[in-house]
């Protein structure tokens, strides 16, 4: 009986445990970076600020960040940002106050992302989830 070949991900996973681990001060960096953003995702985040404060290029925290959490620093910012929106929404402030409020500077933006992530529009989500209170 022949071996399968090999999926891309089992490939990939491969590849990415072959490469050198990660230093114990990158991952601590990168750590610290990632609590800084669950403090302060309201204010502007930048990701050349985190990548400088972590001592590293933008491009390898931004590599150095998904390696070790799976997904982007811009799109694990926006998650929880979005998570945090939910819980607001559900507690009845309006779509501004939460749009402000999760550090988005425009509300039109932050509806487009929401609903992107989401499903449905702020004011649907709301609606949805008052009704069944």
């Amino acid at each position: 009986m022949s071996e399968q070949p090999k999926s891309f991900f089992q490939t990939e996973i491969e590849r990415l445990y072959s490469e050198d681990p990660i230093r114990p001060e990158q991952y601590a960096k990168v750590r610290q970076s990632k609590a800084f953003m669950e403090n302060f995702y309201s204010d502007k985040v930048e990701l050349d600020d985190l990548a400088k404060a972590a001592f590293m290029s933008r491009f390898h925290y931004n590599r150095m960040f998904q390696r070790i959490y799976g997904l982007s620093p811009r799109n694990y910012l926006r998650d929880l940002r979005i998570a945090k929106a939910k819980i607001l929404l559900k507690q009845g402030l309006t779509i501004t106050q939460v749009c402000f409020e999760v550090g988005y500077e425009s509300v039109t933006t932050f509806s487009t992302v929401f609903k992107k992530c989401t499903g449905h529009s702020p004011k649907g989500f709301q609606k949805l989830h008052l009704q069944n209170n």
